[in-house]
């Protein structure tokens, strides 16, 4: 029975270890995670600092969050693509321009609508843009991902219209509405 209480002991204290280290280094995570989020948004958004999340009360479904700054907003904005959600974060200026795009999360075709996260071209298209980016006008799409490029260009567009105040009713994205 002793053989066996040792070893049990010792995994114990191991766990405990673990525990605690875990719940110390946790507000070093966050403000590790809060420091990247700020340089992130930083880069979106040219002289912004200090970002001040701002409660968004609007209709624009697409708009999840907003943050605040001297030079603008980083607008988080969520569509629907080919195989899922799109997330956005979309810098734009006072101006209503936007100065910054970054796909933050979605779920897309390897090799088609996937390369929205990499491909700096296609998402440069809608620098300077004000809410008016169209798949097949001024922005040319993502080759074989033309409903990954709507998504993204009616994430942009919300964007922009929030600064501006216009009424967005972008491209469909779903199947049989474009």
């Amino acid at each position: 029975m002793k053989e066996l209480l040792r070893p049990i002991a010792a995994i114990a204290l191991s766990a405990l270890v673990l525990l605690g280290a875990a719940a110390a280094l946790r507000p070093v995570a966050e403000r590790n995670r809060a420091a990247e989020r700020e340089a992130m948004m930083a880069r979106l958004l040219p002289g912004g600092s200090g970002f001040v999340p701002e409660e968004y009360t609007g209709e624009d479904e697409n708009i999840r969050a907003v943050y605040g700054a001297d030079a603008g907003y980083v607008i988080e904005t969520v569509t629907a693509g080919y195989a899922g959600d799109v997330t956005l974060l979309v810098g734009v200026g006072k101006d209503g321009g936007v100065t910054g795009v970054v796909v933050r999360d979605l779920h897309e075709t390897y090799g088609l609508g996937r390369e929205a996260l990499t491909d700096t071209a296609f998402l440069g298209q809608f620098l300077g843009t004000a809410g008016e980016a169209s798949v097949g006008k001024d922005i040319e799409a993502l080759t074989g991902a033309t409903v990954t490029s709507k998504a993204i260009a009616k994430g942009v567009n919300s964007a922009a219209a929030f600064v501006t105040g216009a009424d967005v009713s972008s491209s469909a994205t779903e199947w049989g509405d474009w």
